[in-house]
């Protein structure tokens, strides 16, 4: 006796149903503060609906609490037929990218910034050495000229 293939071992296992990528906590946001005018809809992809729900300001209350007792209870879909379950915002790769790319490029800009700072405050103390040692070199060779010259005696003595 066979067993169908739904129960056999080649079922996909561990395999989790499929969910949208948007966000549940968002759409209830939405659907609490906007669903009247159907902003929920809107934002999952379902325009064709959304714009009745707008028109009748969400059906006169009774669509816009359905819709919010749906996306509470975790059963609202999409677009796609996808269940909202996901509390959290995914991150859009394009924007990542963007965010990373801006980033990336900032740091460089910094980095860029700091090497012309270090090389500036290296020049300057180069500056200031060389003009320590100089004023030293000075300040020898005067106290050297004063020794080597023959001291008069003070007036009066």
């Amino acid at each position: 006796m066979t067993l169908p293939e739904v129960y056999g071992d080649d079922a996909d296992e561990g395999q989790q149903p499929q969910v949208s990528t948007r966000s549940r906590g968002v759409a209830l946001f939405l659907s609490f503060f906007g669903g009247c005018f159907g902003l929920d809809r809107f934002y999952v992809g379902k325009t064709s609906t959304a714009i009745p729900k707008l028109c009748t300001l969400g059906g006169l209350g009774i669509w816009w609490l359905y819709d919010l007792v749906l996306i509470a209870a975790g059963e609202f879909r999409d677009i796609d037929d996808l269940r909202l379950v996901n509390w959290e915002v995914a991150p859009s790769p394009f924007m990542q990218n963007r965010l990373v790319g801006r980033a990336e490029q900032r740091v460089n800009e910094l980095e860029e910034q700091l090497d012309a700072l270090r090389h500036q405050f290296s020049d300057l103390a180069e500056r200031v050495d060389f003009a320590e040692r100089m004023l030293a070199q000075q300040r020898s060779s005067e106290s050297g000229a004063r020794s080597q010259s023959p001291r008069l005696p003070a007036p009066g003595s």
